[in-house]
């Protein structure tokens, strides 16, 4: 048996036994619904593996790209040590309004700082506040500029930093050449940026769950 039914089940399984919601993640999900955002952010699973990668990787400083309703916000700022930082990217004042609300709810305000605007005009002006480096980058806006994102990524970063690019599959899609569509080409050029960057060692995964046929990159930043 297999296909999207089994998949969500099999996510609501782990969910239940590896990645349980609790009151503040729940009601980050349902204030997200509510104010009309976009069912877009990660799963439990996915929030937990993001969770465990800042862990493992001893982050003190992470830079999230698409904040969103701030679920997978919530994950990766419960990673860091109390003295640790989050800055986190959204393009949408309305997306930003209700991830601060949910991020204060979880305690996590003193750790987290939401920016509101474009990337890609926060990015500079971020880089000219100069920064220490960031520990971690999770990149999850929207995909046309993946590799912009990336690019931004190495200059915020230093060797030893771990990139996240979520959302990489694209139900496949990524695999097609000839796709015109943004998502898709913002997608492959930043997979062949990994690739072909010297400053960069990566792969990719794919996965299946509650939100279907996907997957996501992972990529060091070398010397």
């Amino acid at each position: 048996m297999s296909g999207p039914q089994i998949w969500t089940d099999v996510d609501d399984y782990f969910t239940t036994h590896l990645a349980p919601d609790d009151e503040a993640l729940t009601a980050a999900t349902r204030d997200s619904e509510a104010a009309g955002l976009p069912h877009a952010a990660v799963t439990a699973p996915q929030g937990k593996l993001l969770h465990l990668l800042a862990r493992l990787h001893g982050a003190r400083t992470v830079l999230e790209i698409g904040t969103l309703g701030g679920y997978s916000t919530i994950w990766l700022a419960r990673a860091l040590p109390a003295d640790g930082r989050l800055t986190s990217l959204e393009y949408s004042p309305l997306h930003a309004e209700v991830a601060t609300r949910n991020i204060a709810r979880a305690g996590l305000d003193k750790l987290v700082e939401v920016r509101v605007g474009a990337a890609l005009e926060s990015l500079p002006a971020l880089a000219e506040e100069n920064p220490p480096p960031f520990d971690l980058v999770f990149i999850d806006a929207d995909k046309g500029n993946n590799a912009h994102y990336l690019d931004w990524a190495l200059k915020l970063t230093r060797p030893g930093s771990l990139v996240i690019v979520d959302n990489v599959v694209r139900d496949g899609r990524v695999a097609d050449a000839d796709s015109t569509a943004s998502d898709v080409v913002g997608t492959r050029a930043a997979i062949e940026l990994i690739g072909a960057h010297p400053r960069l060692d990566g792969t990719a995964i794919q996965t299946v769950g509650g939100k279907g046929y996907d997957g996501f990159a992972l990529a060091r930043v070398l010397d």
